[in-house]
């Protein structure tokens, strides 16, 4: 039997919603001519989804795995990275490794949020804070990739509580303590995912600008 909850119901809409309000303003047209960016979504989507394979947990749902988002966001840019998140949750779920009922919910907590706030700090950070590369990579990258993780793992905590799913004390020894833990890892992750690019391939990172960080 599917059941499915009142939060799951909303978060597929929304999730669902906000995509094809995405895909509206990508060109999609040029996308299927250019192969530079199709390597760069799809091949990014593989590699996300091979990523969040490796994830470890007691509970049903209350894995761990990192992200990878931010990183996913500064190379692509926020509409092409949650075409690309969107790609490799379909994936995850098709494969049986996420369920249909959460859908929604990983969708909005998992990829939607991590990948509009990281935009929306580097954003921030390059209107108004020093161009400078370290600036760049410390807080865009490994900063903001830790600060989702903890972000990602606390919404999500949040919304096995609020629907009944597990009782507060069970998230929180279970889930939310083992955000510290992660929080290192997933900033160095990012941030050497990032440093690398700019120094091989520079040309793959959609937000970094030689004549600002550079010069």
């Amino acid at each position: 039997m599917f059941d499915i909850s009142i939060l799951q119901v909303i978060a597929w809409i929304a999730y669902l919603t906000s995509t094809i309000f995405v895909l509206r303003d990508l060109p999609l047209a040029q996308f299927s001519t250019d192969k530079k960016t199709q390597h760069l979504v799809l091949g990014a989507s593989v590699s996300v989804f091979a990523l969040w394979l490796f994830r470890v947990g007691i509970f049903d749902g209350l894995d761990v795995h990192f992200l990878w988002l931010t990183a996913l966001t500064l190379v692509l840019g926020m509409r092409w990275a949650l075409l690309s998140g969107f790609i490799a949750l379909l994936v995850s779920t098709l494969t049986g490794y996420d369920s249909w009922q959460m859908f929604g919910v990983n969708g909005v907590v998992g990829v939607g949020i991590p990948i509009v706030v990281s935009y929306l700090i580097y954003s921030f950070t390059f209107h108004k804070l020093p161009k400078h590369f370290f600036i760049y990579v410390f807080v865009c990258a490994f900063l903001c990739g830790a600060l989702m993780i903890a972000l990602k793992m606390i919404l999500l905590g949040g919304y096995y509580y609020l629907d009944g799913l597990y009782e507060w004390q069970i998230v929180y020894d279970n889930y939310i303590q083992l955000i510290p833990l992660m929080l290192f890892s997933e900033g160095m992750l990012n941030g050497m995912t990032i440093t690398l690019l700019i120094i091989y391939r520079p040309t793959w990172v959609y937000t970094f600008y030689d004549k600002y960080y550079l010069k």
